[in-house]
């Protein structure tokens, strides 16, 4: 069947949507109901939209034509609905876009657009208007769709509208803006199917990896499935920042390697080959002892001032900073005694941890507990900010998506 010139070339869809930051991290935001009648279902014509929208894939790695930034903090979208769950106020599906694959990876969360997806709800009167004073502190409870967990938002109100400037600080972030505080509830807890804090029963495992070597690792699921090494292990002592791994090419293969053989152990995948079409989870990281660096910005980072160093790869490359969820992750691994990021940080009991990453330092607090001999989580609490960057619609060539 051949397509008449006039349908070839349409007029562009045109999408309601909101550019927004949360965090450390970007992604273009929509309503369920915004979406296509054909995007409105999970499937490949969602996908193929999103994609475009975004401007993947492109194998030239820069997303010229399209919303994404070229980088996996600001290649990311996500779809609010009214939630369908009892005691939720919104649900928040996630979408972590590969620059130059054609898929979205729905495996897991984005804790830093976490924060944005309160005050979008609220902007988008999502959220009961009984729900929301008109100056204070707005709690919306969020279902996350991805991974079926709750996160809490704490957002705050000024006459009635949002408030995005104040002066809290977050290293990673240029400007100052209002802080929202974030609960996230039962982090560890996989439900009925098993599953578990720590999928392999252990506290530390010996990942052998082919042509590679041998780790030992905390492989822990608390926030997002986590893959912990020591950063000693790798010839690395901590403070690098991205231009010394990002143009590594040798060690990010190594790296992912890794983190391949650790999802097979946590019973992600079932066999390392699968690892590439689900780049978003589990995440790497590697940890060590506090040590003085400089960050990305010039700012010294004392040693005094840290528990541990952290640094992890989100979606093949050094983050600039450190992903939420990963830091979900690490506070609670660092609450167990034993665990590799638990020694990093000198041992013992602790109810939060602040950790140095590439762009400063981060506080995020967790609480756990042993219940029959099980490590649990229940809950991880960090505090970041949020801030609409633009709004109104995005455009997408009709030709290059599914027709509506």
């Amino acid at each position: 069947m051949t397509t008449s010139h006039s349908q070839r070339h349409a007029p562009q869809l045109r999408v309601p949507a909101t550019y927004m930051r949360g965090g450390t991290s970007k992604g273009v935001f929509f309503t369920l109901d915004d979406l296509p009648d054909f995007a409105r279902a999970p499937g490949k014509p969602r996908d193929a939209l999103l994609l475009r929208v975004i401007g993947s894939p492109d194998p030239y790695g820069k997303q010229t034509d399209g919303m994404g930034g070229a980088t996996s903090s600001t290649s990311k979208v996500v779809i609010i609905a009214k939630s369908a769950v009892p005691g939720h106020d919104v649900d928040y599906l996630y979408g972590q876009v590969p620059i130059e694959g054609d898929f979205i990876d729905w495996s897991g969360n984005c804790g830093n657009l976490s924060s944005a997806v309160g005050p979008f709800a609220i902007a988008n009167g999502l959220v009961d208007a009984d729900r929301v004073p008109r100056t204070g502190i707005a709690t919306v409870r969020i279902w996350q769709a991805n991974i079926g967990k709750t996160i809490v938002a704490h957002v705050p109100m000024t006459e009635g509208e949002v408030q995005e400037t104040g002066d809290f600080e977050l290293d990673g972030v240029t400007f100052p803006a209002a802080e929202i505080a974030l609960e996230f509830l039962d982090p560890a807890d996989e439900g009925e199917d098993g599953g578990a804090m720590f999928p392999t029963g252990n506290l530390t495992d010996e990942l052998e990896v082919p042509g590679v070597g041998a780790f030992r690792a905390t492989l822990i699921n608390a926030g997002v499935p986590m893959v912990f090494v020591d950063a000693a292990a790798l010839g690395f002592d901590g403070t690098e920042l991205q231009p010394a791994i990002n143009a590594d090419k040798a060690m990010l293969a190594r790296l992912e390697a890794i983190r391949a053989v650790g999802a097979v152990r946590m019973g992600l995948i079932h066999d390392v080959s699968e690892a590439a079409a689900r780049p978003l989870t589990p995440k790497i990281a590697f940890v060590a002892p506090p040590k003085d660096y400089v960050s990305s910005s010039g700012k010294g980072i004392d040693a005094t001032g840290i528990d541990l160093n952290a640094r992890a790869i989100s979606m093949g490359k050094l983050h600039h900073a450190m992903m939420g969820t990963a830091s979900v992750a690490i506070a609670t691994a660092a609450a167990v005694p034993g665990t590799v990021v638990n020694t990093a940080a000198g041992g013992g009991s602790r109810g939060a941890v602040r950790f140095g990453h590439p762009s400063g330092t981060m506080r995020v607090g967790a609480d756990v507990a042993q219940v029959d001999g099980q490590w649990v989580a229940t809950k991880a609490v960090m505090s970041r900010s949020a801030r609409v960057l633009m709004e109104g619609v995005v455009r997408v060539p009709r030709g290059q998506v599914a027709a509506d």
